[in-house]
């Protein structure tokens, strides 16, 4: 048994004047709990012309006791890295891994051999989760409180795009970072080709086609016309209970029967609608982007703080409810492209052109959709003083990231969520360009 080290200042009774009294704690060692060794030292401090001050000091050496994650402290990382930028030639991972998804398979393909039906539980029987209504309301609602407090915002914060590019950029001027792909860039030497940007460079446009049936007809590349395209998030809410009148869905009461790939019933034959799109309605308008700008005026300079807040927070509220729709409903995305489909499969038009799409015939390669596909984060260089210099190409390693909405209500007077702390690098000292190039 080793003690610890005790300094000889606390027994020397001349020292400083202080007086000690030592006082052994004996420990109580056993094989299967955890043992405690300390000193605990008694003294009293002298001073002249002044009371005497009792005072305790205590050297122990404890190991911790039961779950260690109960007394550690949980601390965010201090920096992280960026995520990781996909490349066009390349078909993205699969969220969920492809031996769980063969697994899967196999069992379906038993159980459709042994004439067994495959066991549904809701939504992936077409029936509703009554518990996640009410999300879907709150995720409803928190995107058009959004899209209203990003328009506002907008007129009081400035943001510029790349027109050759889906560079985005947070400031008074375009960043002079070097990092242009577009099909120009070579005769600018990848530099930005900065305009005016508008809403759709913060929230990005991700559609997908209405269906008033999930579980009906499967939509065909001839018959793509017939369903209009509204924002993923407003069709996910849509299938999973919010009642538009101008996009109706089915709510079905008997569930869907499947053996194996083939639905043995349906439910019954019901005759879909006659579609919206011709019918003008404000309550279109409050959910989509266009134009957003020109409905909402800009804000008193007062309460732009308070509607960036509001607006922060309805970003938060809409990716937390996302993640627990998503857990339960099924959103399919195209691994080669940014197309996204909200429903149990994916739709036949032939419409990606993006990597090797002649082998698939312009067919989409659908896999399980994640958050960010569905809710892109959009991220963006973090600007710490938007009215000074532009970022420089020489220093960008020193700079963090942000998606682009927390950028614009930061800029706006809200506060930082903790969570983009560590990614927006606001404990490293940005150097001059000199004191640069002697940083290794």
């Amino acid at each position: 048994m080793v003690l610890p080290l005790v300094s000889y200042s606390l027994l020397d009774p001349f020292y400083n004047r202080v007086s000690p009294s030592m006082e052994f704690i004996s420990p109580h060692l056993s094989a299967s709990k955890s043992y405690s060794i300390g000193l605990k030292f008694k003294y009293q401090q002298f001073h002249s012309g002044g009371s005497t001050l009792p005072c305790v000091l205590l050297c122990e050496s404890q190991k911790p006791r039961g779950n260690e994650t109960a007394w550690r402290r949980k601390m965010l990382p201090q920096n992280v890295d960026f995520p990781p930028h996909f490349p066009k030639k390349k078909k993205k991972p699969f969220p969920i891994p492809f031996k769980e998804i063969k697994q899967a398979a196999r069992e379906d393909r038993k159980l459709a051999h042994m004439g067994i039906e495959k066991p549904l539980e809701p939504p992936k029987n077409g029936l509703l989760v009554p518990d996640l209504v009410p999300v879907a309301y709150e995720v409803f609602d928190a995107w058009k409180l959004l899209i209203k407090g990003l328009a506002q915002l907008l007129h009081v914060i400035p943001v510029h795009g790349c027109s050759e590019c889906s560079e985005v950029h947070v400031a008074q001027t375009g960043h002079h970072i070097l990092n242009c792909h577009g099909p120009t860039s070579p005769r600018r030497h990848s530099s930005h080709a900065w305009v005016k940007g508008s809403i759709n460079d913060i929230l990005v446009p991700i559609e997908s086609y209405h269906l008033f049936d999930p579980f009906g007809r499967r939509i065909m590349h001839d018959t793509r016309f017939e369903y209009d395209r509204i924002p993923a998030v407003v069709e996910l809410c849509i299938q999973a209970g919010v009642d538009i009148p101008e996009y109706p869905s089915r709510r079905r009461t008997n569930p869907v029967r499947m053996l194996g790939r083939k639905i043995l019933d349906r439910g019954g034959y019901v005759e879909e609608p006659k579609p919206w799109r011709f019918v003008e309605s404000s309550s279109l308008i409050d959910f989509d982007t266009y134009r957003a700008c020109e409905r909402f005026p800009c804000p008193p300079l007062s309460d732009v703080p308070k509607i960036a807040q509001e607006t922060i927070d309805s970003y938060e509220t809409v990716r937390k409810g996302l993640r627990r729709l998503m857990n339960k409903y099924t959103v399919k995305a195209c691994g080669y492209c940014s197309e996204v489909h909200v429903g149990p499969w994916g739709h036949n038009a032939k419409l990606c052109g993006s990597f090797k799409h002649q082998w698939r015939d312009g067919k989409h390669g659908w896999q399980d959709a994640t958050v960010e596909e569905v809710f892109p984060p959009n991220y963006v260089w973090h600007v710490r003083d938007p009215n000074g210099p532009p970022l420089s190409s020489a220093l960008r390693r020193f700079y963090g990231k942000a998606p682009a909405v927390v950028e614009v209500c930061v800029q706006a007077g809200a506060r930082i969520p903790d969570v983009y702390k560590p990614m927006m690098r606001l404990d490293i000292v940005i150097p001059d360009s000199e004191e640069a190039r002697m940083i290794a």
